[in-house]
């Protein structure tokens, strides 16, 4: 089709924040096409009795007829099966915790979507999320700034902690300087299907289901032992007397070593890889004064270590390594020299408040050197780095 304004596509999730966003991009002017994105159809697991990604295609087509916009289904359940979901089964059999959300923007939302719309005639994608953008000039450079959202209840400057500077050059984020209530009353005054529609709680794009009944339809049961280890444990007065030097912060992000002889046996569990650092639910284990968490997963020999209580020091550390591999920075630009500490804001875990730590670049990578102990730091999650509300870098925790 001929273009005669600038052309933007909208990932419609079927959901209130994409809707709003096609809206406002309608009435500013663009030349909108909505198109969503089925990522999910494999029928050996049981995503709902439902089929939500009908209702939600549904919900986006109603949006799209009643803003007079283009409107289409893309199939990309291949690539977001090989790209997101083998990874994610394969994170978790290897003991670690991947966040999907994260991991869908980088490669389906703003990868294989982004390619699409291009082919499209694009000048831009456009999303619902919770962030602003900000373009500046650095030596003749644009350089673009993601910033957190308006709605300090609701940005999502995290799940985009991936994003390269050429993927955010060709994105507009339409809601990032309104707040949820806003954007439900710009719903309701446009008379759109989705104003009182409930926020997904689901995996990212594929549907209502529930993570851990998603992992134990494909990975297999396995009991193994379940071991309570004291807060008193001599491995935490050994941790003490090390030297907590910045020479030694190798040591000292590394996770605590625990063994079977560690602490007492309290219960058996139906597979390591289905459990977390910091989880609660689950372990079906009494007799506690306060609840058990789980402080470490060992699945190559399939254990399980808990702790009594949120402040068990098991939970709580100060320092995560980040290897260099694993290392992604926005803002190049902002590439902090080697060995020097830099004063920044970082999180561990979306919706977590912001924290006050020191970033610190090493020849292997990075350490977040936080100035308040943190709880269950989690390999294969993502830690995000911020200064001023900008989000400048993230990486995945060693």
């Amino acid at each position: 089709m001929p273009k005669t304004k600038t052309r933007v596509v909208v990932a419609l999730s079927g959901g209130v924040d994409s809707s709003v966003a096609a809206y406002l991009l309608t009435k500013k002017g663009y030349e909108v096409i909505g198109i969503f994105m089925k990522n999910w159809h494999d029928e050996s697991v049981t995503i709902s009795k439902e089929c939500p990604w009908l209702e939600d295609s549904y919900d986006a087509m109603m949006v799209s007829e009643k803003l007079s916009i283009p409107f289409q289904t893309v199939d990309l359940s291949v690539e977001y099966h090989k790209r997101i979901v083998d990874y994610m089964f394969d994170e978790y059999e290897k003991g670690n915790t991947p966040n999907p959300d994260v991991l869908c923007n980088r490669e389906i939302k703003f990868d294989v979507f982004l390619k699409i719309a291009l082919k499209l005639g694009a000048d831009f994608i456009a999303t619902g999320h919770y962030c602003r953008l900000e373009k500046i000039n650095k030596n003749d450079i644009s350089i673009f700034r993601l910033l957190q959202g308006k709605d300090e209840n609701k940005d999502q400057s995290y799940f985009l902690c991936q994003l390269s500077q050429n993927q955010l050059s060709k994105t507009l984020f339409p809601i990032g300087g309104l707040t949820k209530k806003e954007v439900r009353q710009i719903a309701k005054k446009q008379g759109l299907i989705t104003a009182e529609k409930k926020d997904s709680q689901g995996l990212c794009f594929i549907g209502k289901v529930k993570l851990p009944d998603f992992l134990q339809q494909k990975l297999k049961s396995k009991e193994g032992r379940i071991i309570k280890i004291s807060s008193e444990s001599k491995i935490y007065l050994d941790f003490n007397t090390k030297n907590h030097s910045l020479d030694n912060l190798h040591t000292i992000s590394s996770p605590y070593n625990y063994g079977l002889s560690d602490g007492e046996w309290v219960g058996n569990h139906s597979g390591a890889h289905f459990f977390t650092n910091g989880q609660r639910k689950g372990l079906a284990v009494g007799g506690t004064k306060e609840p058990l968490f789980v402080l470490q997963t060992d699945v190559i020999n399939n254990v399980i270590y808990v702790g009594e209580g949120k402040n068990h020091p098991g939970l709580l550390k100060k320092v995560l390594f980040i290897k260099l591999v694993d290392l992604h920075l926005v803002r190049e630009d902002k590439f902090l020299k080697k060995d020097i500490l830099f004063k920044v804001q970082a999180r561990i875990r979306y919706r977590q408040p912001l924290q006050d730590a020191n970033l610190l670049f090493v020849n292997d990578g990075a350490f977040l050197i936080f100035d308040k102990k943190q709880s269950a730091i989690t390999k294969g999650q993502f830690a995000v780095w911020y200064v001023e509300q900008e989000l400048l870098g993230s990486g995945v925790i060693n």
